[in-house]
């Protein structure tokens, strides 16, 4: 029943060999996670919240700052596109209110 100490060795090695690989990808907090459901509905609900109020920020930001655009376009008075973008502008204020 003894363990030749180099066969010993070759096993704590392999053992430590395979904690490092798990540690290195994070395989066992993934594991923690995905047993417990409840944690994991948590943190995808807050996640998804998250994405949804971003997108809309940033679609509200961009929108905004396009029409700011439109507006001093407009102001130049080049006469094909100005009227093109008086339209959207009137049409995007008709909108807002």
């Amino acid at each position: 029943m003894f363990i030749k100490k180099s066969k010993l060795e070759k096993f704590m090695k392999s053992i430590d060999n395979l904690n490092y690989i798990l540690l290195k990808n994070n395989l066992i907090d993934l594991s923690e996670i995905l047993g417990n459901r409840k944690e994991l509905l948590i943190r995808n609900l807050i996640s998804g919240i998250a994405k949804g109020v971003g997108i809309g920020i940033g679609v509200t930001v961009l929108t905004a700052v396009l029409v700011i655009i439109l507006q001093k376009i407009v102001k130049l008075n080049i006469p094909i596109i100005g009227e093109y973008i008086t339209d959207i502008v009137e049409i995007v204020e008709r909108n807002r209110k």
